[in-house]
């Protein structure tokens, strides 16, 4: 079994954090987003290749990464855009990868920005014991939530029907970006050659699931699509679990660390408050109180009072200018 790992995305919700850093690469806890998956299918003997699907301008972003992390089975496959409105979309840039990389064995595609609470393992056990295309499902509890992904109804375990992003939604189980496929269940190129929408994979599994059978592995753990600011410091929340986390080289004086904040190696908090909040590299700030912000690398604040903010790199904001 090969796996394919999404990263192409330009996570413009996310700027300017993620304008020069891909978002999966953003930390949660000890590791980012993307190690969490990468760590679980090298360590599982049933995938074979694993294929990181990203974009030029942030291939060697991953190439350096993957190399740094000693990974083994990991490649990249880039796809040949440098900005959003190149992009093929999921489904066009997964039937160019499988073309590419002449892909002939059975398919599991997640996406690098998927926070997960389930283990990947759990959920290839169910695809092997169904031996159909699966996805994973998750109760996203409200229904202006699920408009946002792809509606799944379900008989017992069975997809009945599947819904893309539905405008009046009439449950709250959707489809997260997490698939298996059996090789004969790869119809990419059959669906876009039917000139169908080439951007969001549900509407690859609403278009495959009236044509055979789909399973769903639900599951009522931890989930978070990184997409946004605010997704961003729940993952990092849930991970942090009410604690903080400062590194080694950090320093900290004189400063109230609340919950779930994150300061990273030689950042420097001074006379501040800071709660749930992420602090990158070689940042300082100064008599400021800070909340639900994330500061990015190598920027200078002082005397401001900050929520909800998303600061850039190489910035420096002082005395409110």
């Amino acid at each position: 079994m090969d796996a394919v790992v999404l990263a192409g995305g330009y996570a413009t919700r996310l700027w300017p954090v993620t304008k020069h850093r891909p978002k999966m690469l953003l930390p949660v806890g000890e590791t980012t987003v993307i190690d969490r998956i990468l760590t679980e299918l090298e360590g599982d003997d049933r995938i074979e290749d694993v294929y990181v699907s990203t974009n030029e301008r942030f291939a060697a972003d991953f190439e350096a990464h993957v190399e740094e992390q000693g990974y083994e089975k990991p490649r990249l496959s880039i796809e040949e855009t440098t900005e959003e409105d190149e992009k093929f979309g999921v489904v066009g840039a997964l039937g160019q990868l499988v073309d590419r990389e002449g892909i002939d064995d059975d398919l599991l595609v997640i996406a690098g920005d998927n926070l997960m609470g389930f283990d990947v393992s759990d959920f290839l056990d169910y695809f092997t014991e169904k031996g159909t295309p699966t996805l994973a499902a998750y109760d996203v509890g409200t229904r202006e939530k699920a408009k946002s992904y792809g509606l799944v109804e379900l008989d017992g375990e069975r997809v009945v029907d599947f819904q893309e992003k539905p405008e009046e939604p009439n449950s709250t189980l959707v489809s997260i970006a997490c698939y298996a496929f059996p090789e004969e269940s790869i119809r990419f190129s059959e669906y876009l050659d039917g000139d169908n929408n080439p951007d969001e994979p549900g509407w690859f599994i609403q278009w495959l699931q009236s044509r055979e059978d789909v399973h769903a592995f639900t599951f009522d753990d931890a989930w978070y699509d990184i997409g946004t600011p605010e997704s961003y410091l729940e993952a990092v929340a849930w991970e942090l679990d009410g604690g903080s986390l400062i590194a080694e080289s950090a320093t900290v004086e004189g400063s109230d660390i609340g919950e779930n904040v994150h300061v990273l190696p030689d950042a420097k908090v001074v006379d501040s408050t800071v709660e749930e909040s992420v602090i990158f590299s070689d940042t300082t700030v100064e008599d400021c109180e800070i909340r639900e912000t994330i500061i990015d690398k190598d920027t200078h604040v002082a005397n401001l009072a900050l929520a909800g903010a998303l600061i850039g790199a190489h910035t420096q904001i002082t005395n409110g200018t």
